[in-house]
């Protein structure tokens, strides 16, 4: 304890360093959790130098006295005879372990053996609830057979018997934790005031596997712009804002703020792969520290969002740039067209004025980056066009192949006239490493094979 306290104001961050190590050593045995310890680990961020000075402020000295007062209150043994036990406790998403036997004849039965806790900085941006849970039982076999040659006798969870059921099907994390584990799962914790006061229930998920019936449908575009609709009505209303940052970026604001602007049951159409499945796994997630404030900052705002709705959500990722038929594809195209807009009417519902058809395709060229002759079907100009608007483009320059003219290659009136061909040499295929590429310059057909020899 004397060790913990006797940090002067000043002290280099070499010596905080050494002290949060012993801290982080002796913690399992302490029970005190990661956000008890936070204000200590704030202040390792520092400018480097290991010789720098480290002020602590009031909430790092009020940690380093509760370790303290840990220690010297702290009491473990073990009894051989009994079973350990694991449970799953703390406030979501903030979750802990508890190594314990039970003593029916001792007047206070719990018997705690260690805690167990999850790193300070989660290994992925973003952690869901049942990754949190699978990463503590797997922490609590290995910890258990380094202790004892043992796995936990009973695992309690947090969890409902429904939730229990769904994730048992659904989720393959907790799937593999438990796998081949020969003791029992519980979801009725023993009666004791620790578990009292430190069990929380997970709470409801509100995300929907499938689409929810009759309710609004809100598309998101790439650019920072949200469009939403309401099928019923098939009124069509646009929030357009600018946001700074990468197209990622952008589409994740557009998400925020539907999350933010639309309390009741909806499902969310996002062209963005990306964003698609943060906003899946955000509910009651773990955020990991990120270094791009923007970034953490539209995070942090998402995740609380989604935690503490009460109505329904889906979250449906569609690929865009399609020419599929229906609403889906319409609406996606609809906000595609709002991210290239150049000018908007003054009335309280935006309206995209498009330019003319070749300043459309420059402005997809400048966001897509797509080839010439992407840009010439899509936009239905010449491939001259198209390759004239390559050439201007900045960022495909450095990556630009060197343009063949067309008619190199001869094209015959039936199949199986003329063949083109090529060799190509694989030194993995030993003496046969000769490969004979022919094309059909009729039908396109492709036929290789394997030869000693270029002839």
């Amino acid at each position: 304890p004397a060790s913990c306290t006797a940090v002067a104001p000043g002290e280099p961050l070499r010596d905080l360093q050494q002290l949060c190590g012993t801290i982080t050593w002796i913690r399992p045995l302490l029970g005190l959790t990661t956000e008890e310890l936070l204000p200590l680990f704030h202040l390792l961020k520092g400018d480097g130098d290991l010789a720098s000075p480290c002020q602590l402020t009031p909430d790092a000295r009020e940690a380093l006295e509760r370790v303290a007062a840990a220690i010297k209150s702290f009491q473990a043994h073990q009894v051989r005879s009994l079973p350990i036990n694991c449970a799953i406790l703390g406030k979501c998403p903030n979750l802990h372990a508890l190594l314990f036997q039970w003593d029916d004849s001792q007047r206070d039965p719990l018997i705690i053996i260690e805690w167990l806790f999850l790193p300070h900085q989660p290994a992925k941006t973003i952690t869901t609830l049942p990754e949190l849970m699978s990463k503590l039982i797997i922490k609590t076999h290995q910890r258990l057979r380094t202790l004892a040659g043992c796995d936990p006798a009973c695992i309690y969870l947090p969890l409902n018997l429904e939730q229990l059921d769904f994730l048992f099907q659904t989720n393959e994390n907790l799937q593999i934790s438990l796998d081949s584990y020969p003791g029992q799962i519980s979801i009725h914790y023993p009666k004791h005031k620790l578990f009292k006061d430190t069990l929380y229930l997970a709470p409801k998920s509100f995300k929907s596997k499938t689409p929810i019936r009759s309710a609004l449908t809100v598309f998101t575009d790439g650019s920072g712009r949200s469009h939403k609709s309401d099928p019923d009505s098939q009124k069509r209303e646009s929030d357009v804002q600018i946001v700074q940052g990468s197209p990622q970026i952008a589409e994740l604001a557009a998400v925020e703020r539907a999350f933010r602007k639309f309390q009741q049951p909806f499902n969310l159409v996002t062209d963005s792969a990306y964003v698609a499945e943060i906003a899946e796994r955000a509910e009651h997630a773990l955020l990991q520290e990120i270094q791009n404030k923007t970034l953490h900052s539209l995070l942090s705002e998402l995740i609380w969002l989604i935690s503490h709705r009460e109505q329904p959500y889906h979250i449906m990722h569609v690929r865009s740039h399609t020419d599929l038929p229906g609403e889906i594809t319409e609406g996606n195209r609809r906000a595609d067209l709002l991210a290239m807009m150049t000018n908007t009417t003054s009335s309280s519902i935006l309206r995209p004025i498009l330019p003319d058809v070749h300043m459309q395709a420059k402005l997809s060229h400048a966001f897509f980056h797509q080839n010439a002759p992407a840009l010439s079907h899509q936009f239905k100009i010449s491939k001259e066009q198209a390759q004239a608007i390559i050439a201007t483009c900045p960022n495909c320059q450095s990556h630009a192949l060197p343009t063949v003219a067309t008619g190199v290659n001869p094209w015959e009136l039936g199949a199986l006239d003329i063949w083109q061909t090529d060799i190509t040499h694989f030194p993995s295929f030993g003496r046969l490493k000769y490969i004979h590429v022919s094309v059909d310059t009729f039908s396109g057909a492709v036929f290789a094979s394997l030869h000693t020899g270029e002839k």
